[in-house]
């Protein structure tokens, strides 16, 4: 029988999960995404995420996809917009669906991506509204330093040595488009987009460039570091509470981004 391919467009604060993917004896997004479609839809629904975010790790906008029969998909059809509030009174509170639409079948949540943006947010003040939101630092860094150093990941697309170790990746290369601080009223944003993400590779980054920001290491030496492709000459990874996926985008002929 056929099948129809949908696609969940969704947003979730990741303080009380273990990332997105399921996992044993772990309470996941992905893990509460699937109960609430499968009681809705009264059939086992494994939903595919277009990555894979840690523990603690929040996302502003997220996809993933499932398939239905022929069958599932045309009763589902008719009820489509009263599906996504159904869906979401299903979901826990740190959990909301924006939309649920039809797609081409070969259309794919995480392969056919082809650019993730991410954001990660630091603050210098105490702040209760802010508690597993962003990471709270003392010593405010050097923004032009750390930007500089920034500028220099566009010289590289192997990335080997922002990655944890014993990834099953095919490849450590990343193409990086955007890579940026920005100064606001509350403290300092991280923005980062490329075609692709390895695990903790943000994290990395950015705990890298803060050491820069520190006055521990010069801008310069930031293509020792890349060019070592060794994770232990990268910065400590920065807490998760921080980390944001913000965007991800998918050609046009998929219609993701028009709907």
């Amino acid at each position: 029988m056929n099948q129809k391919r949908y696609f969940i467009e969704l947003s979730y604060n990741g303080t009380e999960y273990h990332g997105w993917q399921v996992q044993p004896n772990a309470v996941t997004v992905q893990e509460r995404l699937d109960k609430a479609l499968s009681t809705l839809l009264r059939q086992p629904i494994e939903t595919t995420g277009c990555g894979r975010t840690d523990t603690g790790v929040h996302a502003t906008q997220f996809y993933a996809h499932f398939d239905l029969n022929e069958v599932a998909a045309g009763q589902l059809d008719i009820q489509l917009a009263r599906f996504v509030t159904s869906l979401n009174a299903l979901l826990p509170f740190d959990i909301a669906v924006k939309r649920v639409f039809n797609v081409l079948v070969d259309t794919h949540a995480r392969f056919s991506a082809m650019k993730r943006s991410y954001e990660y947010h630091i603050h210098f003040k105490k702040n209760p509204f802010k508690v597993n939101r962003s990471w709270l630092m003392h010593d405010f860094p050097d923004i032009e330093l750390m930007n500089q150093a920034a500028g220099i990941l566009f010289d590289y697309t192997d990335f080997s040595c922002f990655s944890k170790s014993n990834t099953q990746v095919f490849t450590n290369n990343c193409k990086i488009i955007r890579a940026e601080w920005q100064q606001n009223l509350d403290g300092l944003v991280f923005h980062i987009s490329a075609d692709r993400f390895l695990r903790n590779m943000v994290r990395a980054i950015v705990g890298t460039l803060v050491e820069v920001g520190k006055g521990k290491i010069t801008p310069e030496q930031i293509r020792t570091v890349i060019e070592s492709k060794n994770r232990s000459n990268a910065g400590s990874s920065v807490p998760a509470c921080g980390l944001y996926l913000t965007e991800v985008l998918y050609p046009k002929t998929s219609n993701i981004s028009e709907i």
